[in-house]
Parts: C-alpha cells; sequence; structure tokens
C-alpha cells in the first residue's frame, strides 16, 4: 500500500496571496479525495524534526533564526521566502514527516510513500533559505537513512527548478546520488551539466538541464538514456524524489511543457528502478507546482496513480503544439548535455 504523508499543519504557513500558499494542498487533498485514492493509501504519522534532526544539513543558528522569526509573527529571509506565525511548526512536521516516511518505505511498511508538505524545501541552503524553502525536506530523509544505516541513497529531482541546496548538502559526498531535471535559466541559476561533484562526491552529481519549452518526450529521453542507466550504475539502497510540479505546462512560474501523463510516466520509471535497485523502497516528496486549477491537481493525481499500479486517465494534454524552432533549441541541447553524461563512470 501507498503511504500518504498529510496532516493540516502544513495548511498554517504562508501568506494567502503568495504563489506557495495554503490552496496548494487543498487543491491536492481534495483531487485526491474526490476520486478515492486517497481513501485506498495508508495515512503516515506527522511530528516535528528535532533541532537535532535539521542540523544535519542545516546550521544551528540558522534553525534557530527561523524559531524566532516564526514566533515573534514572522519576516522575510528573502524576497520571495517569507516566515509567518506558523512557519516554524509547519516547516519541522514536513521535515519530520519525510523523514519517517522515508523509514517507512525503508523499512517495508508501506510500498512506497508521497509526502503532500509544504513549505518545499529543495532551495534550502546550510545556512538559509531561500526560494519559498526553510529546510531541506529530501535531503533529510536522504540523510536519515543514512544515519541509520544505508551506504547509497539516490534523489531525484523532478521539480521546474534546479535544487541548489539539496545539491549543496551532497556536493562533496559519495553516499548520495542527486539527479536534477530543470529548466535553465531560470531560478536559482545552478544545475550546469559541468557540475558533478568534488572529492569523494564526483561523478555523483548529474545534472540535467532543459531549454523553455521542454515536453515530456525530452524527460522521458533524459530517463531513458541517463537517469535510469545512472540508478542502475549507482545501485541506491533508496530512492527518494524532489516531485515538483511547476514544469507542467499550465503552470505560471517556468516555462515547460510537461504533463500529468508525463509525470505518470516519470513516476512509473522511478518505481520500476526502486523494484529492481532497492525493493521497492521510493519516497516522494513534494516541491513546487503552483497551477492550483490543472497542473498541480491532476500531477499529484497521475503521480499518486503511478504509485498505485492504477491506469492512465484522461489527463489535460497539452494545448497547442510548440513551435518548430523552440523543440530544436530543446532537442539539440539535451542532445550536448547527454554526450556530456555518457562520460560518467555510472553510465560507462
Amino acid at each position: 500500500m501507498t503511504g500518504l504523508v498529510y496532516d493540516d499543519i502544513f495548511l498554517d504557513h504562508g501568506e494567502p496571496h503568495h504563489p506557495e500558499r495554503r490552496e496548494r494542498l487543498e487543491v491536492a487533498i481534495a483531487r485526491l479525495d474526490e476520486d478515492g485514492l486517497r481513501a485506498q493509501m495508508q495515512a503516515l504519522p506527522v511530528r516535528p524534526a528535532t533541532l537535532e534532526e535539521l542540523q544535519w544539513l542545516h546550521d544551528r543558528d540558522y534553525v534557530l533564526y527561523v524559531r524566532e522569526l516564526s514566533e515573534s509573527g514572522g519576516g522575510d529571509i528573502d524576497l520571495d521566502t517569507i516566515a509567518t506565525a506558523g512557519t516554524w511548526d509547519a516547516a519541522r512536521a514536513a521535515a519530520g514527516a519525510c523523514i519517517d516516511a522515508a523509514r517507512a518505505a525503508h523499512e517495508r511498511a508501506v510500498d512506497n510513500a508521497l509526502c503532500l508538505v509544504r513549505p518545499p524545501g529543495h532551495h534550502a541552503r546550510l545556512g538559509t533559505g531561500m526560494g519559498f524553502c526553510f529546510f531541506n525536506n529530501a535531503g533529510l530523509a536522504a540523510e536519515a537513512l543514512l544515519r541509520d544505516g544505508a551506504q547509497r541513497v539516490a534523489i531525484v529531482d523532478f521539480d521546474g527548478h534546479h535544487g541548489n541546496g539539496t545539491q549543496e548538502a551532497f556536493y562533496h559526498r559519495g553516499d548520495v546520488l542527486y539527479i536534477s531535471l530543470h529548466q535553465a535559466p531560470l531560478f536559482p541559476g545552478t544545475g550546469f551539466p559541468e557540475e558533478v561533484g568534488v572529492e569523494e562526491g564526483f561523478g555523483a552529481t548529474i545534472n540535467l538541464p532543459f531549454a523553455p519549452q521542454a515536453q515530456d518526450i525530452h524527460y522521458l529521453r533524459a530517463f531513458d538514456e541517463i537517469v535510469l542507466p545512472a540508478l542502475a550504475g549507482y545501485q541506491p539502497e533508496a530512492i527518494v524524489a524532489s516531485a515538483g510540479y511547476d514544469g507542467h505546462f499550465r503552470d505560471p512560474i517556468a516555462q515547460l511543457l510537461l504533463t500529468a501523463r508525463g509525470f505518470f510516466l516519470m513516476t512509473v520509471g522511478l518505481l520500476t528502478a526502486a523494484r529492481d535497485l532497492c525493493d521497492g523502497r521510493l519516497t516522494l516528496v513534494l516541491e513546487g507546482g503552483y497551477d492550483l486549477q490543472v497542473g498541480l491537481p491532476e500531477s499529484i493525481e497521475a503521480t499518486a496513480c503511478a504509485l498505485m499500479r492504477r491506469p492512465e486517465r484522461a489527463w489535460t494534454a497539452l494545448e497547442r503544439e510548440p513551435h518548430a524552432e523552440m523543440t530544436a533549441r530543446v532537442e539539440e541541447g539535451l542532445e550536448q548535455v547527454i554526450a556530456q553524461h555518457r562520460q560518467s563512470p555510472l553510465l560507462s
């Protein structure tokens, strides 16, 4: 059975008109309730991460600063990352729940897990939050498994933006393989193919930047030729996915042209890799996705269907074909990125 992380505490963070607002989870849960999927999932417990756990990947001073900022009524970390009175409790709960969900999947208490949490996490760095993120939920989940005794964990990040915080946390380490598929150029301006890790982490970072208007077919080719072979070469004991849906063609922030069907097929690919490599140990953690009418609810539904081995549905298709010149630019860039990564030790 697929485990589901959700709690109303995640609604307490944020401002009403911010792109990363409570309605993101409300529309996602409503969609899973409407089609009966939520009733077929196992609710997983939600508990706050401890100060010690948060300090696995974040400076103590920064962690305490988030607490103080929230308890004082809120304030700005940067122009996009704004703490409110509910941020501390929501962010700690998101981190703690993702840690425990990854453990539940690793211990086979559930077949796999979907964590519908906020605030998101993959931009959160050692000493600061950014990009709507406060604590690195997916990174902390992977770190927990390593501290429990795993030797290798893979993080696959298909958010529309590069997960600079996650990359930074593990860039010098070989016990986490970080693979990111993202639009470039786009915030935060990192995630170039040349960024492959250093020291023990050399070769354990794989960045797959896509030009604007990349489609499902391009992402799925990258999965087939780079992501899945790299996972097979790395042989992780668990897979954690930063599941961002701002790559959907309806999303207002990125300029990618993915569909819910594309997210369904990417999830099927991760499920297959997890089955073949690590006894099915797969945990997905919600990152971005800001179209509340179609993009986010449909894509989360598609992900849940894949995790639960339900068939595809009639999700919204692209409304029009992209301009041929833009498609050619995407394909040319993808060819170059694939050629660069074919030199990776994991793919040789």
